[in-house]
């Protein structure tokens, strides 16, 4: 065994920025949105309008379907996903504005009900990767002057949970539209426990 390859092997991790990432705040929403729509970005926008609303994790993201989202020529307001990691269904909203930018990116992508909601551009995949994806979402945060250190994709994935938290204080309800299997790993993932103490440390004068 070569000894010196084995001491000069360099972690994956090196150098990068490991842990949760940051989920965006209502005005990084509206920036990146309205980026992609003076810019004409239709593809991207519909793509990022999903990401925010469905909650999804990247490889359930980058493999839905046509036929997942819509009924016929209409995007539907609810869709239900099996998800990868934990074989269990999960449902989603899908807003009125997120339908509006899905229509577009439909029919100008010419979609059938069995196509990829987002094919790739690369011959050698049928879909969008989720390496691909990830590096959208670093130049839709570039964008707008964010780290990209700080964010990913389950920066989107964690955006609207952590919103409807804060909006609701309701632990269940987020767990559902997560698809988590357990309330602690909700917990976890929302990083609330640390969050909540600080915000009520910050609220109380000595």
């Amino acid at each position: 065994m070569n000894t010196a390859a084995i001491f000069s092997h360099q972690p994956w991790n090196k150098g990068k920025f490991i842990g949760q990432k940051a989920p965006l705040r209502l005005r990084d929403i509206w920036a990146i949105r309205v980026r992609l729509q003076l810019t004409d970005r239709v593809r991207d926008l519909a793509l990022f309008d999903l990401a925010i609303d469905s909650k999804l994790r990247a490889c359930d993201l980058t493999k839905l379907r046509l036929r997942d989202v819509a009924h016929g020529d209409h995007v539907s307001p609810r869709a239900i996903v099996m998800q990868q990691k934990t074989q269990r269904p999960v449902q989603f909203e899908i807003t009125e504005q997120t339908r509006t930018a899905l229509d577009a990116w439909i029919h100008l992508a010419k979609l059938r009900n069995d196509d990829f909601l987002f094919p790739s551009r690369l011959h050698c995949s049928e879909h969008l990767s989720t390496r691909q994806y990830a590096r959208i979402v670093k130049a839709w945060v570039t964008s707008i002057g964010l780290d990209p250190a700080l964010y990913g994709t389950h920066t989107l994935r964690r955006t609207k949970a952590s919103l409807i938290y804060r909006r609701t204080k309701n632990l269940r309800a987020v767990q559902l539209l997560l698809g988590h299997t357990k309330l602690e790993s909700t917990v976890r993932y929302l990083g609330i426990e640390v969050d909540d103490a600080l915000e009520m440390a910050e609220q109380t004068e000595v």
